[in-house]
């Protein structure tokens, strides 16, 4: 398994970036890999990715989420293996911390590669970087859900 572990300071507050994460629809506007995400109901939803010209579906089903805290998901469907985890902290009244881990298994020797090199991680970075321009550009979440999924 491969594991990726990035984080970034947003100028925002917590409950804005972790609003603004859990319209999950809304990913494409700032994650590079994401086609498309259907929400199915409260813990599922679907992908469709694009990732080194490889075009890929699969479901993903939320197994913890916390409002102001945490959002973790398994995928449940389709070739990619993966989970993670993304974190909120509250650094001030006005600035927030987003931290992403993803644990992944690589299939093919492109993808074995690209995670060994490093590729994945700076791919993560940048769409954080990207997460970061939408939402202080925006300054306000598009919408939130602030219901609670316990783990297990």
């Amino acid at each position: 398994m491969a594991q990726i572990l990035e984080s970034i300071d947003v100028d925002v507050p917590v409950s804005t970036s972790y609003n603004q994460w859990t319209q999950f629809e809304s990913f494409p506007k700032f994650l590079s890999f994401v086609e498309e995400i259907t929400q199915i109901d409260d813990t599922h939803n679907h992908w469709k990715v694009k990732i080194g010209g490889v075009e890929r579906e699969f479901d993903a089903e939320i197994t913890e989420q916390h409002p102001d805290e945490r959002v973790a998901w398994n995928s449940i469907t389709g070739k990619d293996e993966h989970a993670g985890v993304v974190t909120f902290h509250r650094l001030s009244d006005t600035t927030s911390r987003v931290t992403v881990q993803i644990d992944w298994k690589p299939e093919g020797l492109v993808e074995k590669a690209g995670a060994v090199l490093g590729i994945d991680d700076h791919a993560i970075k940048k769409d954080l970087a990207n997460f970061k321009e939408f939402i202080e550009k925006r300054g306000v979440e598009e919408g939130a859900w602030r219901g609670d999924v316990a783990a297990g």
